[in-house]
């Protein structure tokens, strides 16, 4: 059976301020008191796990059980069909140490570019996908995965947002996560999806 998560004091398990911002306005209407890891002065965990949600276990469960409170990791990224689902966990390593998203929608962009051929152009099809882990201090995890299909643009558009979302248009849009506003955006993303599977099964 699912464990059910009590209103009180949540870790968001991440030092990536929009990633938080997102992840507070989410929680905003289920009475939850959300504090960072970073706020904490909690280490941030090595994640060597091999998937999404093997990641977002490993932040969730060193968050819950340093701060000795319930928390919430994602682990998210973005997976290009013609890059056999790169960057995919390594998303944020694209980025570099100082997480020049910039460089790293170039770098997609480039590695895209390299199966152009006279004929026709590569595939832009992609999915960002999101799996969220709430950990509590037992031990005890519930995990929930969500994705949201589209495709790479470039030029990036919009600044709206953070990472690779200037060069995502989602399926049936015609502007990128980058000029979305954030409340459409909460409406569709990977995020929301996976949210909306962890609000029916915890809250």
């Amino acid at each position: 059976m699912t464990r059910k998560l009590d209103a009180g004091k949540l870790v968001i398990a991440s030092h990536n301020a929009g990633k938080v911002r997102e992840i507070q306005e989410l929680l905003a209407p289920y009475g939850m008191d959300v504090i960072s890891a970073k706020d904490l002065n909690l280490p941030e965990p090595v994640e060597d796990g091999e998937t999404f949600i093997a990641n977002s276990q490993i932040k969730s469960l060193a968050a819950a059980k340093a701060s000795g409170l319930p928390a919430l990791a994602d682990d998210s990224g973005l997976a290009v069909n013609i890059l056999a689902g790169a960057p995919g966990i390594y998303s944020a390593r694209w980025a570099g140490p100082r997480k020049d998203f910039q460089r790293a929608m170039k770098k997609v962009q480039d590695a895209i570019c390299e199966y152009d051929t006279i004929e026709a152009k590569a595939d832009r099809g992609a999915a960002f996908i999101c799996a969220l882990s709430i950990a509590w201090p037992d031990g005890h995890t519930e995990v929930f995965e969500g994705r949201v299909e589209g495709e790479m643009v470039w030029p990036p558009r919009g600044e709206q947002g953070f990472g690779y979302d200037p060069a995502f248009q989602p399926v049936g849009y015609d502007v990128t996560f980058g000029e979305m506003e954030p409340a459409g955006k909460h409406e569709i993303s990977h995020r929301a999806d996976a949210f909306r599977q962890l609000v029916a099964n915890c809250f």
